[in-house]
């Protein structure tokens, strides 16, 4: 049977989350609901991918295009319920023809709803015959979830919400997970007679299914994964779905070969990538999309974001965006690596200094103290303590060049645009304003002047 058709539902505000921004832009592993949830889908290749959009709709409705700018964006009127937001979803969809084959639905704040899942949920219902299919999932505490009521064949009756059942239905385990598969037909005609005649005045999808069983049977499919199938209500949930998911994140990366010394305290995005023999030190948060490489050692705390570590490289204390950092270099206590830094090999970014845009050659040290930004250090050169490339007057960034075995002497200056050339030596306390030429020293004179017996002024 053909995919026609994904509805992806994002319109709600999701009060529970407390938060000025819409439940489905809240993010877990360093990725959107939405974004994770598109993902998923769009890997099954559906003919096309919608997201209903309603509570702060150009907000959500630019994020899903950035996602995937192939997206067809449904904007749900002011009338509640999921049942509505399918109603305006197929209706937009159906303009272009009637649909054929099955239609996936999905709720947008399902952070770990992965593809695996729901290609199983898709074989399974081309392969039961049944006119609409719900995932289903058991938990030990449904609070808050519709419940899947059988027959007593173990066919599906309903789902009923939360605040709609009885004593007897609150106690069932096993619940909707708002993800469904109907037939396009059927769904076509199950959404036309919905009604708000329910606690909380929506128009609820779950009653499609009712309608959907006089075209056929509505069959159940239980996912195996319990995690991959939680939504999130508040940032409670969110907290405990993020610890569930890190957990199996570094239990993953340790069976391939990655030391992580305490998974509690290590948090390891979906898109970053290790090597065997990497190791992670306690309170490292390793973000987008870094790569590790063999021999490497990041922290202890440590965030590395989009970074590179060439093999042997060891990162203490730091924080790393968008910069290459070389083999067995040597970078922290307390270093600051701004994006757009390239750190060849065994260079090394020592205590207390802040880099940007700044690439230093092989084996060069900026020990401690200082900050480098739009500026080149050739190799084997070694910057003084207190050392500061001035790089902006106000206005316009300039370039500092400074050559190879350079020796750097403490606090100095360098105003850039700037040219310091190779094998100088330059004095402590310099203020360099002026290309140096190579193999020569230079030094500034600051003139020293002393007030014999001086008292500070006093306060009348």
């Amino acid at each position: 049977m053909a995919f026609s058709a994904a509805i992806v539902l994002a319109a709600g505000e999701g009060t529970r989350m407390k938060s000025a921004d819409p439940k489905v832009l809240h993010t877990l592993a360093g990725k959107t609901f939405l974004n994770r949830v598109i993902d998923a889908i769009r890997a099954l290749d559906p003919e096309v991918l919608s997201v209903v959009v309603h509570y702060q709709a150009e907000r959500v409705a630019a994020a899903a295009k950035s996602y995937d700018e192939d997206v067809t964006i449904v904007n749900q009127d002011d009338v509640p319920g999921t049942g509505r937001a399918v109603q305006c979803a197929m209706d937009q969809l159906s303009r272009g023809g009637e649909l054929n084959g099955s239609v996936l639905i999905a709720a947008s704040d399902m952070p770990l709803l992965d593809t695996e899942t729901l290609r199983s949920l898709m074989d399974f219902h081309a392969n039961s015959g049944n006119s609409a299919t719900v995932l289903t999932t058991i938990l030990d505490d449904p609070t808050g979830y519709g419940r899947i009521i059988r027959d007593s064949e173990g066919h599906v009756l309903r789902i009923v919400e939360q605040k709609d059942a009885n004593s007897s239905e609150l106690a069932v385990r096993e619940v909707n997970t708002s993800v469904y598969v109907f037939d396009a037909h059927v769904l076509a005609q199950a959404i036309a007679g919905l009604d708000d005649d329910n606690a909380q005045g929506e128009f609820y999808l779950t009653d499609a299914l009712e309608k959907a069983k006089e075209f056929g049977g509505v069959g159940a499919y239980a996912a195996p994964d319990a995690l991959a199938v939680q939504g999130v209500n508040d940032r409670v949930q969110l907290a405990r779905l993020a610890k569930a998911h890190n957990r199996r994140v570094c239990e993953r990366w340790m069976r391939d070969g990655v030391t992580i010394l305490d998974p509690d305290t290590t948090w390891i995005e979906d898109d970053v990538q290790l090597a065997q023999d990497v190791t992670v030190l306690p309170g490292s948060f390793l973000q987008g999309n870094t790569v590790v490489a063999s021999g490497a050692v990041v922290g202890p705390y440590t965030t590395l974001i989009d970074a590179v570590i060439d093999a042997d490289a060891h990162v203490e204390r730091s924080r790393v965006q968008g910069t290459h950092i070389g083999r067995a270099a040597n970078i922290g206590p307390w270093t600051y690596l701004r994006p757009g830094n390239d750190l060849g090999e065994e260079t090394k970014a020592g205590a207390f200094v802040e880099m940007k845009k700044a690439h230093i050659d092989r084996g060069t040290k900026v020990p401690h103290l200082s900050y480098v930004g739009d500026a080149h250090i050739g190799e084997h050169t070694n910057i003084g303590g207190g050392t500061i490339t001035a790089n902006y007057d106000g206005v316009n960034k300039h370039h500092t060049e400074i050559g190879s075995n350079v020796h750097v002497g403490a606090g100095n200056m360098f105003v850039a645009p700037v040219v310091v050339g190779d094998g100088a030596t330059t004095g402590a306390g310099s203020v360099i304003r002026h290309e140096v030429a190579e193999n020569t020293a230079v030094y500034s004179e600051n003139t020293q002047h002393v007030i014999e017996g001086w008292q500070p002024p006093t306060k009348d």
